[in-house]
């Protein structure tokens, strides 16, 4: 009777385990990204039979490879965390599943409106937003205080120079301003796009002519590189997203000006040093307000190629929820709740509460216009990115060229004339130019 006790146990233990579908997601290693994977158990303990795997990446490395993976259609990964440039691209391709037949209970009208319409090609969606985010100032309430220094609630990049100069105290600890460097087009591109628009230059003419040897190229890549050569940390071609992150965090950082999603972690005493003495402003602006920030989200979307599609569902609208964002502000505190993604949030008087930049923050989600992303016309959309196939390898080449030019390998002229070179071959192969 034991035996066949014991028998029908391991029988049932195995069809359990027959039964159990197990879905792999490839996502970045950001702060958020990994609050979701430690709340995963509360997801598994709701759907029993449904076991989540994870593959977390640096971006630029989480990128490459799910391009790789989606292009080639080789199944490795269920769920894909993508962003504004991928989903619409990726979408009219075909590489995606159509998002659709939500419950009720999800309340995709909730969704700020920006954000979904990123996430869609033709009125359909293609990924939901985890988080989403615009690009905004912190600085050092502390430190300006001491120099008797004001910050608008709109700053301008002359302000922002001399503020940075001022502020520059190596010997301190304390480097005067703090950006991108790391080359990449989700990287130093995604800034130094915005910075670029707000100078009043443009990727391209209407005629799809590369415009980076322009005056206004010029002028705001010059101003860039003076400004991490001569008042930011060393090793700045190092410095991503995350770097620069941990560098704020660490009181390292006079300014910093970057994704608005960093908020909640610069906010937080349990990550941030300097959790009380951060301030929050609006991106510099320079010769026009466009393109100035920009408008981004990190989503969920699930390949084609992926035999585990109902699952994968299952876990990206748990993920995207109302009750996830609830779920983070529980356990790990309101101002850690994943920003940008739904009006609820925002009219939440916790979050109100805990977090003192979340009108900041939905302002230049809302105030972003990628059909406008600079002062003269273009035939592209996008604010820190062109929503073209063909521009991530263009964005990368380029990052790499303007790391060249901090690093000294070469002059700011030679290296915009490679640069722009680069970009004119690329478009012609592709049937832009003749």
């Amino acid at each position: 009777m034991r035996l066949w006790k014991l028998l029908t146990l391991t029988l049932a233990l195995s069809s359990l385990a027959l039964a159990q579908t197990t879905i792999t997601i490839a996502t970045v290693n950001n702060p958020d990204m990994i609050t979701m994977q430690k709340l995963t158990p509360e997801f598994e303990k709701a759907n029993p039979g449904i076991k989540v795997n994870w593959v977390v990446l640096p971006e630029n490395e989480l990128r490459q490879k799910v391009t790789t993976d989606i292009a080639t259609n080789a199944g490795s990964y269920d769920i894909l965390t993508i962003g504004t440039y991928e989903a619409p691209i990726w979408g009219k391709n075909g590489w995606l599943v159509e998002i659709s037949g939500l419950p009720a209970s999800y309340d995709l009208e909730d969704i700020i409106k920006p954000v979904r319409a990123g996430l869609s090609y033709q009125g359909k969606l293609y990924a939901l937003p985890f988080y989403a985010e615009s690009s905004m100032l912190y600085y050092r309430k502390d430190l300006f205080a001491a120099k008797g220094l004001t910050v608008p609630a709109q700053p301008t990049w002359t302000q922002a120079i001399n503020w940075a100069r001022t502020l520059h105290n190596p010997s301190g600890g304390v480097y005067g301003i703090c950006l991108r460097g790391l080359p990449g087009w989700g990287e130093n591109m995604a800034f130094l796009s915005t910075l670029v628009n707000t100078y009043g230059g443009r990727w391209f003419d209407e005629n799809w002519r590369p415009q980076l040897t322009s005056p206004e190229w010029k002028r705001a890549i010059g101003q860039y590189v003076e400004l991490v050569t001569k008042y930011g940390p060393p090793g700045v071609t190092g410095n991503g997203f995350t770097e620069n992150l941990t560098l704020m965090a660490e009181g390292k950082c006079a300014m910093w000006i970057d994704a608005t999603v960093a908020a909640g972690y610069l906010a937080n005493p349990k990550t941030s040093k300097v959790a009380d003495k951060i301030g929050f402003a609006k991106a510099p602006v320079a010769t026009t307000p466009n393109g100035s920030h920009w408008l981004w989200s990190w989503a969920l979307a699930i390949p084609k190629s992926s035999k585990k599609v109902d699952a994968a569902k299952t876990f990206i609208t748990w993920a995207t929820s109302k009750e996830y964002i609830a779920l983070v502000g529980r356990t790990q505190g309101w101002v850690s709740a994943p920003p940008g993604t739904r009006y609820s949030t925002y009219a939440n008087p916790e979050y109100q509460k805990a977090a003192a930049f979340a009108k900041t923050v939905l302002d230049s989600i809302n105030t972003a216009d990628p059909t406008k992303p600079t002062l003269k016309p273009v035939p592209y959309t996008g604010v820190q990115f062109v929503g073209i196939p063909e521009f991530q390898a263009i964005g990368t080449q380029v990052g790499q060229f303007i790391a060249g030019i901090v690093a000294g390998r070469t002059s700011l002229d030679a290296g915009l004339a490679q640069a722009q070179a680069a970009v004119e071959k690329i478009m012609k192969e592709a049937g832009y130019l003749k």
